[in-house]
């Protein structure tokens, strides 16, 4: 598995939701669906993404 870490390719907003289909090996947009039918739900979902969006690294680039 991967390190948890935000693409710096492939965002829409911020990357969390790429960031965590790369380290769970699906795609972004199953992990964006799945984001979105969560917030018809109550509950906290949109601070832990803003959460995610902050704590969460950028993606490295490689050094060329």
């Amino acid at each position: 598995m991967t390190a948890l870490a935000r693409p710096r390719d492939g965002r829409m907003i911020g990357g969390v939701c790429a960031g965590l289909a790369h380290r769970f090996g699906t795609t972004p947009t199953v992990v964006r669906a799945i984001f979105v039918i969560s917030c018809l739900l109550p509950g906290p979902q949109f601070l832990i993404y803003l959460a995610l969006w902050i704590l969460l690294p950028n993606e490295d680039r490689p050094s060329w």
